[in-house]
């Protein structure tokens, strides 16, 4: 009788939501577990198997010199290292202090900043160790999981959409927001994988899934200047979830300097 192949799941700087979408995933977790042997996820069990795993799925950011010598040991031991969600892929919300000086932001935060150890930068994994597959969002969205999962313990590419949540209003039949009520949105430019949440009611897109393959934020920019939309707005709107993802990031820093 063959043996199972082995899941493990790892968190590095993040709020945890990612791994909560897989157990959020309920009935699905069941048949998941029939067909693989969960062999480190902590958030689940403390029951822990070594490895070597045919599979990781890794969750935050590598924000200390300790994490960035740990992600490097869980990349020798997975077969196939998958990062989820957009602290993994983009560095997160965290990544914010990458535009700023984080000695600055611990002597204000804390009383005794010489005991804080960290790096510079918040970081995706991508930047530390070979990824074989991003899946972004904040958080991700469960169903493509379980479909990033199969695919990788069946050995063939994931069915993962890399189309921008503009397609998503369209399959759903909303209207465009920003087209019939001017409200500003990042739709355009964002990966799909939420299901339009946002724009079905009446809101614009916080790009939570990150840039969309070849996005044009320059353009959109410009349509948001049309909009009303200050600098320092359209600022802020590119630097949330996934604000140190490269086309975000690029796009902000051309707001950036701006304003300086």
């Amino acid at each position: 009788m063959s043996k199972k192949p082995k899941l493990a799941v790892w968190k590095f700087a993040s709020c945890d939501g990612c791994q909560l979408s897989l157990l959020d995933c309920e009935d699905e977790l069941l048949a998941l577990a029939g067909e693989v042997e969960i062999a480190n996820f902590l958030e689940a069990s403390s029951a822990v198997v070594k490895g070597p795993y045919d599979l990781s799925l890794v969750e935050g950011s590598i924000t200390t010199p300790h994490d960035e010598e740990r992600i490097h040991k869980v990349r020798r031991v997975s077969k196939y290292l998958v990062t989820i969600g957009a602290c993994a892929t983009a560095g997160g919300i965290q990544a914010l202090r990458n535009f700023k000086s984080v000695k600055e932001f611990t002597s204000i935060v804390y009383a005794s900043p010489e005991y804080i150890e960290t790096l510079n930068k918040s970081t995706a994994i991508a930047d530390h160790v070979f990824v074989d597959f991003e899946l972004r969002g904040c958080p991700i969205n469960k169903y493509q999981l379980l479909e990033v999962i199969s695919a990788f313990l069946s050995h063939r590419k994931p069915n993962v959409s890399q189309y921008s949540v503009c397609m998503e209003c369209k399959r759903r039949g909303t209207v465009c927001v920003m087209v019939a009520q001017g409200i500003p949105c990042l739709g355009p430019v964002t990966q799909a994988g939420c299901g339009a949440i946002c724009p079905a009611y009446n809101r614009g897109c916080y790009g939570c899934y990150g840039p969309a393959e070849t996005p044009n934020t320059t353009s959109l920019s410009n349509w948001w200047k049309n909009l009303g939309v200050k600098e320092a707005d359209l600022l802020r709107s590119y630097r949330t979830y996934n604000a140190y993802a490269e086309a975000f990031r690029k796009e902000s820093e051309s707001h950036d300097s701006q304003l300086t």
